[in-house]
């Protein structure tokens, strides 16, 4: 039916709303800090490269996640792929490792609200340094305490069951999608062509001495000014896997495919024009210098007086609406483990107001021992973020590899080779940007492997020796992470 166009579910969702779904589950808090992250690693032509190589890796994950979805409705959503295509055990390598992402994107939200209190624009005037750190943006002492009063009150919020929060959220994207589309705006009226195009490339020597002077290294070449980027935009596309649940819910499952390539068209759109038009508004040298997140100078620099405070409190209310969001999501992927046997009963066991009380109380222990622990890195957002895309990259991973696996044996050529495409872009891209975060991660499988275990033996399952070998291996390269972060070789603090 869907084949023809003709409509399989009249009350659901059109195209129009199945494009919104794409980009409300996507645009975060990454958007406002792209513009400096960018300026720090790469030329505005590097950078551009670096998002067309993002679109096409992303276009390929999507149109996988879109097709399996329309195929297999019955399959409640990218981490049960990895179970249905590959056995239980990957269920939960898939699962945890989405679970895991989920809560460590909180630890990026509390560090930008942080920098966000700290900048001049907002409290920074009245009490400096207190909220973060002004060089590292690092989030300080009080800052610190006061992100950490938000987590328990957003967590016991979800606790007592505000799981239910269509209106907010609904506020909460009207905020970020206005304030982008006004920093776009007065982005494209400040535009100065003569300034973008200087040393378009970054190859030229004032660049290297430009990041000199910010206490970089310089760009280097225009391969490794992209490379730089890629981890960086990947943060930003994390929700495109919501892509995998939408046929359940469309009027026309044909219309899915399409909804996902206008999404992210129109996502790509956004965020090239919010991460690359600033390069024309500012000289270079004031871009990499300017205070995390760059986006708050940039707009007050282009509307002096009122842009720097109207952007900081946008930011503040558009990322803890996220927050939200990110602390229901983890509870709900260990619900679902659970359900599977992937995990152990208790992690799905409903207090009187429905909610998973003893996961949410362990995501908020743990959101909070890593937001300590971040205040002590280099920088903390690119830790907590890079942390956060490296573990959801397992689950995106093994989401293409079951694309490929059920299209071969359906014969699909080119289904087949979408998911090629995108298991080489998800592996290749974390294996050459983030190998360092990836060891850290394994480290966050091992208390895993005892629930899984825990899991399996309450179904009268015992662990495989085939299971108990990858898990070991698992558990080494973690091991293996903590001497070479204390030796620098991964760049942690």
């Amino acid at each position: 039916m869907s084949s023809n166009g003709k409509v399989d579910n009249p009350r659901g969702v059109g195209l129009f709303g199945l494009i919104g779904l794409v980009v409300s589950s996507c645009i975060g808090s990454g958007v406002f800090a792209l513009t400096g992250q960018l300026a720090n690693v790469a030329s505005p032509g590097a950078a551009i490269v670096a998002w067309v190589v993002c679109g096409l890796g992303f276009l390929f994950l999507a149109l996988s996640l879109a097709n399996i979805g329309g195929k297999k409705p019955e399959l409640d959503g990218i981490v049960a792929y990895a179970e249905e295509g590959f056995g239980p055990f990957a269920g939960f390598i898939s699962g945890w490792g989405y679970w895991l992402s989920a809560w460590l994107g909180n630890v990026g939200f509390a560090t930008m609200i942080a920098q966000v209190l700290g900048s001049r624009y907002c409290l920074g005037t009245l009490l400096p340094g207190v909220f973060s750190d002004p060089v590292s943006g690092n989030p300080a002492i009080i800052g610190v305490v006061v992100v950490s009063a938000l987590l328990w009150a957003i967590t016991f919020l979800v606790i007592r069951g505000v799981e239910s929060a269509a209106f907010l959220n609904a506020v909460v994207m009207v905020v970020k999608v206005a304030t982008i589309l006004l920093f776009i705006a007065f982005s494209i009226v400040s535009f100065r062509a003569g300034i973008f195009t200087a040393d378009f490339w970054g190859t030229a020597e004032r660049n290297a001495v430009l990041m000199a002077t910010a206490g970089g290294d310089g760009l280097g070449s225009v391969s490794n000014q992209v490379t730089q980027c890629i981890l960086i935009m990947m943060w930003v596309f994390i929700g495109i896997e919501g892509a995998s649940v939408m046929s359940n819910r469309a009027r026309r499952r044909s219309e899915v495919g399409s909804a996902t390539i206008l999404g992210l068209v129109l996502l790509l759109a956004l965020y090239i024009c919010a991460s690359v038009l600033p390069y024309g508004v500012m000289g270079f040298e004031e871009l990499v210098q300017a205070p995390k997140p760059a986006t708050i100078t940039v707009l007050e620099t282009m509307a002096p007086g009122w842009g720097g405070t109207f952007i900081s409190w946008a930011i503040i209310i558009s990322v803890t609406g996220s927050w939200l969001s990110f602390t229901m999501l983890p509870a709900e992927t260990s619900s679902m483990l659970s359900e599977h046997h992937l995990l152990p009963t208790s992690w799905n066991k409903m207090n009187e107001h429905n909610a998973p009380q003893m996961a949410l109380l362990i995501v908020g222990a743990l959101t909070e021992l890593f937001v300590i622990v971040a205040t002590f890195s280099a920088d903390a957002y690119t830790f907590a973020i890079s942390m956060c895309t490296v573990t959801i990259v397992i689950t995106w991973a093994f989401g293409a590899a079951f694309q490929v696996k059920f299209s071969a044996l359906r014969r699909e050529g080119t289904q087949v080779a979408i998911g090629v495409l995108a298991l080489l872009f998800q592996v290749v891209g974390v294996l050459f940007t983030g190998w360092g975060y990836l060891l850290l991660a394994c480290l966050g499988y091992i208390p895993g492997f005892v629930f899984y275990a825990q899991a399996r033996r309450e179904v009268k399952l015992p662990l495989t020796r085939t299971e108990m070998a990858i898990a070991v291996v698992i558990a080494i390269l973690g091991l293996v992470s903590i001497p070479l972060t204390a030796v620098g070789i991964i760049p942690v603090f």
